[in-house]
C-alpha cells in the first residue's frame, strides 16, 4: 500500500515551467492534461480542457460523477504502478499517469477527454456509473456538437501516449528533486561558516570540513541513486504494524541499524519486534539486513568505481575488513573478486 508522499510537487518543480510543457504535451497529443498531487488536489490549470467537459464540469451534479472518476482513477494507477486507461461516466476515454519516486506516490497527470477509434479496442472499464435522467440528458442534448467535436485517437496511439507522458513525467520529477537535494547539501554545507560556536577555528579548516561534508553527502546520493536504479526500495510487509522498520531500513541504507531501534519505529518490545520479525522474513533480523546490504553492495560494485572500502562506509558498516568478511559469507568470494567476475562476464 502507498503510504503519504514525503514529497511536494509544487516545491520540487517549478510550476510556471511544468505547466508550459504540459500545454505542449497536450497540444502534441490531442489530449486535455492536468496535474494533481497525491491527495488529488490539482497544481495546475488544464491545459485544453475540450468544451463538453468544460460543459460538463460546470454543472454541479455531473461535476461530482467527474470528480469521483478522476479520483478512482488515480488510485488504481497507483494500485497498479502504471498509467491506468479507462471510461469515464460519459464513455470519454481518460488515462491516471502515476508519478512514483522512491516508491512514493508524489502525484499524477490526468490526461484524455478523447474518443477511441478502434471498434475492435479492448474493452475499457467504466469506472464511474451515474444513473441517467432526463435532466442529465437535456444537458448532453445541448452539448452534443461539442462531444461530436471531441478528439478521436486509436488505441495504440492512446497506449503510447501513455508510456511516454508515464517516463517522461517520472524523469523530470526525479531529476527535480536529485537536484533539489544537492543544493540543499551545498546549502547546509555552507551554513556551518556562519556558526557562531564556530568562530575559533581557521577559516581554512572550516572551509576543508566544509568540501568533506559536501562531498560526503553527494556520494551518499550517488549509492542511493545507483541502488535505487536496481533494486526494489522497499519490502511490503503482510503485517502492516512492522511497515515502518521496512520503510526505515530501505531509506537509510547508510545508517548500522539495531533492532532495538527498529522495534522503537514500530511501538514494540524487542523481544516481541524480533519474533514478528522473523515470522514475516523468514530470517533473524541481523542475517536479514546483513544479506540486504550485501545485495545493495552487489549492486554498487556492479554499477559503479568506488572502492570497496566507500561502499562499506556509505552502507554502514564498521570497518572494511568487517564488510569484507560479511560479504564472503554469503557470497563466497571477496567483493573484488565479485567485481572481477562479473565484469569479465559482461565483456564475454
Amino acid at each position: 500500500m502507498m503510504v503519504k508522499s514525503r514529497y511536494d510537487l509544487e516545491r520540487i518543480i517549478d510550476m510556471d515551467k511544468w505547466h508550459k510543457l504540459q500545454d505542449s504535451l497536450s497540444l502534441v497529443t490531442k489530449m486535455a492534461i492536468i496535474t494533481v498531487d497525491y491527495k488529488g488536489v490539482p497544481v495546475t490549470k488544464h491545459s485544453y480542457c475540450q468544451s463538453f467537459c468544460q460543459g460538463v464540469r460546470q454543472d454541479p451534479f455531473l461535476a461530482q460523477y467527474c470528480q469521483k472518476c478522476d479520483a478512482r482513477g488515480g488510485l488504481e494507477a497507483v494500485r497498479l504502478n502504471k498509467p491506468y486507461i479507462y471510461r469515464c461516466h460519459f464513455d470519454i476515454l481518460d488515462i491516471a499517469i502515476p508519478i512514483i519516486i522512491d516508491n512514493q506516490y508524489i502525484g499524477a497527470i490526468m490526461a484524455g477527454q478523447i474518443k477511441l477509434r478502434d471498434e475492435d479496442a479492448p474493452l475499457l472499464e467504466r469506472i464511474v456509473s451515474r444513473p441517467s435522467n432526463a435532466e442529465t440528458n437535456n444537458k448532453f442534448r445541448h452539448l452534443k456538437e461539442d462531444y461530436l467535436a471531441l478528439p478521436v485517437l486509436s488505441y495504440e496511439e492512446v497506449t503510447t501516449i501513455a508510456d511516454m507522458l508515464f517516463h517522461l513525467c517520472t524523469y523530470i520529477v526525479e531529476e527535480a528533486i536529485h537536484k533539489n537535494a544537492t543544493i540543499d547539501m551545498y546549502k547546509k554545507a555552507l551554513s556551518l561558516d556562519a556558526d557562531p560556536s564556530q568562530d575559533a577555528m581557521n577559516t581554512s579548516e572550516r572551509t576543508y570540513r566544509n568540501i568533506q561534508a559536501i562531498q560526503h553527502e553527494l556520494s551518499s546520493a550517488l549509492i542511493e541513486t545507483k541502488v535505487r536504479q536496481s533494486v526494489a526500495q522497499t519490502f511490503h510487509a503482510s503485517n502492516p504494524a512492522l511497515q515502518p522498520a521496512f520503510d526505515y531500513i530501505y531509506a537509510h541504507k547508510n545508517e548500522n541499524f539495531t533492532l532495538q531501534s527498529m522495534a522503537q519505529q514500530c511501538h514494540m518490545s524487542s523481544s516481541y519486534f524480533s519474533r514478528m520479525f522473523t515470522k514475516e522474513t523468514g530470517e533473524n533480523f541481523s542475517v536479514f539486513t546483513a544479506r540486504l546490504k550485501i545485495e545493495w553492495a552487489k549492486q554498487l560494485l556492479e554499477t559503479s568505481d568506488l572502492a570497496v572500502n566507500q561502499i562499506s562506509d556509505e552502507l554502514g558498516f564498521c570497518d572494511a575488513g568487517y564488510f569484507i568478511k560479511t560479504f564472503k559469507k554469503f557470497e563466497n568470494l571477496t567483493p573484488a573478486v565479485y567485481r572481477t567476475v562479473y565484469t569479465n562476464k559482461t565483456t564475454e
